[in-house]
C-alpha cells in the first residue's frame, strides 16, 4: 500500500473533489481519503492506495506538487512505510 500526504489545499473540499483531481492527474483510484489537518490555514489529507507501491505514485506526484489549485499550492509528499 502506497500513501499520499496532500497539503495547502482548500478547506472544505470533498473527496469527491479530491479524487477527481488526482485521476485527471493521472493517480490510481485512491481508497481511503483521511482529512488530518482541517481547522488549521493549510488543511491537508493522507490518501490510501492499496495494491500500489510508492513508485507508482511518484511521477504522477511530480505533477502535481506546487501545482496551483483551489486558491493555493498544493503539497505533495509519498509517505515512507514508517511514517504513521
Amino acid at each position: 500500500m502506497a500513501r499520499l500526504w496532500l497539503g495547502n489545499i482548500e478547506s472544505g473540499t470533498s473527496d469527491e473533489d479530491i479524487r477527481e483531481f488526482l485521476m485527471k492527474y493521472g493517480f490510481p483510484t485512491p481508497g481511503e481519503i483521511q482529512h488530518v489537518a482541517d481547522d488549521g490555514p493549510r488543511p491537508a489529507v493522507v490518501l490510501n492506495f492499496p495494491n500500489v507501491n510508492a513508485e507508482a505514485l511518484r511521477h504522477p506526484k511530480d505533477r502535481i506538487h506546487d501545482l496551483y489549485w483551489r486558491k493555493g499550492r498544493i503539497v505533495a509528499q509519498i509517505l515512507r512505510d514508517d511514517m504513521a
